[in-house]
């Protein structure tokens, strides 16, 4: 097994169940600078953008193709995320992309059941060796809207996916079968806890109705050496992520976007809509 932050018991886990939750991996200092960083970042901001959920609501996000040397980029490279993505992917990783994900209170849309191979799949990712993880951010509740999986979903392989408002849902009648034998599990974390998923694990959120935020980030990453040769997002082949010391997260927090060289990273909403992008 590629040496990292997990246990083999842990590994073993999110073979099984295709998600793993992995409580406090950052601490109340590192995740409250995180929070603080974005909710203050107008460049962040500015570059946001909506997507339809189909029943009136809407889910606000930003995007971007590299790391970066910034306080997101500290955390989509620490050794805590990249050495157990290296674990569960069983090798180098290379990042796929990041975003934030802005469910505001009472306005924060849903996000309706999918699989995150059912993007890359249409991309030309011939393998499903992807994985997601979802940074907490905020305080992750059943009324703010959380991540649900469905266990053990992942070995039902991909299913076909159509288009829900801007959004790629994954067939629903096979969803609901699927929800017949296997157990609907909320995530609900704490800020600082994670969760990884397998890019076949079934997902969803619902709308954020409460008077609470739902802020996360999720970080997403490939194994390197399952390219594609027509991904829009990805021109070259996934290089291995470089990665820096654990304690260059907290040490992180003053360096957000803002310089012309973060501006140019940021994913154009018109141009890659529906284009590799999944969230929850």
């Amino acid at each position: 097994m590629t040496a990292g932050p997990l246990s083999s018991a842990q590994v073993h886990e999110y073979e099984t169940n295709g998600y793993i939750i992995l409580r406090n991996l950052f601490d109340f200092d590192e995740i409250e600078m995180l929070g603080r960083s974005a909710k203050e970042d107008r460049v962040l901001d500015q570059h946001s953008f909506g997507r339809d959920d189909g029943s009136g609501g809407n889910v606000r996000l930003s995007l971007w193709s590299e790391p970066g040397d910034n306080v997101y980029g500290m955390f989509a490279r620490c050794p805590r995320i990249v050495g157990a993505m290296q674990q569960i992917l069983g090798g180098p990783v290379g990042h796929y992309h990041s975003k934030m994900i802005m469910k505001d209170a009472k306005v924060g849309g849903a996000w309706t059941w999918h699989q995150d191979y059912g993007y890359w799949y249409d991309v030309g990712y011939l393998f499903p060796q992807l994985a997601s993880v979802m940074i907490a951010v905020d305080k992750a509740t059943k009324e703010n809207g959380c991540l649900q999986v469905i266990k053990g979903s992942h070995r039902l392989g991909r299913i076909n996916h159509t288009l829900t408002g801007e959004q790629a849902g994954a067939d629903l009648d096979r969803v609901n079968e699927a929800l017949k034998k296997l157990e609907l599990v909320y995530c609900e974390m704490n800020p600082g806890d994670a969760v990884f998923f397998h890019c076949n694990t079934l997902h969803c959120s619902d709308q954020n109705q409460s008077d609470n935020p739902r802020w996360a980030m999720v970080c997403c990453y490939g194994l390197v050496g399952n390219d594609s040769a027509r991904d829009p997002l990805h021109s070259v082949p996934f290089e291995a992520v470089m990665q820096v010391d654990d304690s260059a997260v907290r040490e992180s927090g003053a360096v957000r976007f803002g310089v012309a060289e973060d501006n140019n990273i940021f994913l154009d909403p018109i141009t890659h809509l529906g284009e590799g992008v999944a969230s929850a």
